[in-house]
């Protein structure tokens, strides 16, 4: 929403991968970074099996350094134990592993990105309260099938809501 000015989260589609009571975690999907696939693998002695130009994206803020995956549903890194259904056709890992695996045989659905964006306690509720973030369901063919430029006006729409219509307001979405 306008009234949230962090610049991280400008225009941002964030999926949230887990909230309780402890805080919030989740990655944002749509701000490409300049890295590749191949130069991220290569700084962790693997091999990238994939397309040159896969990129990695920014995941947010939080611990930069640390790597996560959205897989789609015909991942065979789906299958492993470290990787987490979070709904029909979205897979979420966070391994060494995982990514590993990914390498060698990249789906054709994934996201890859660096960094986090994390909440504590009560913050993320708090920020709903003042208006901050629209809450919309997770949709696999937002995020594997939109390009990351158009995901937040799709999402927005796809909720019924004209982009250009936003203003500054209290309450939750």
């Amino acid at each position: 929403m306008p009234q949230l000015r962090d610049p991280n989260f400008h225009r941002t589609v964030v999926l949230l991968v887990h909230h309780d009571g402890e805080g919030t975690f989740g990655v944002v999907l749509n701000r490409p970074t300049e890295i590749t696939a191949i130069g991220l693998c290569s700084t962790l002695d693997l091999s990238w099996g994939g397309a040159p130009e896969k990129g990695i994206d920014w995941g947010g803020p939080v611990q930069p350094q640390t790597g996560w995956l959205v897989m789609g549903e015909s991942s065979t890194a789906s299958v492993h134990d470290d990787v987490k259904r979070l709904v029909d056709g979205v897979y979420f890992a966070g391994s060494l592993e995982a990514l590993r695996n990914v390498a060698a045989e990249p789906p054709e659905q994934l996201h890859m990105m660096l960094g986090y964006a994390g909440w504590g306690p009560g913050q993320l509720e708090a920020e709903l309260v003042e208006g901050a973030w629209i809450l919309a369901p997770v949709s696999s063919e937002a995020i594997f099938d939109v390009d990351p430029s158009m995901m937040w006006d799709h999402v927005l729409r796809s909720l019924g809501i004209d982009p250009s219509t936003l203003v500054p307001s209290r309450g939750i979405h």
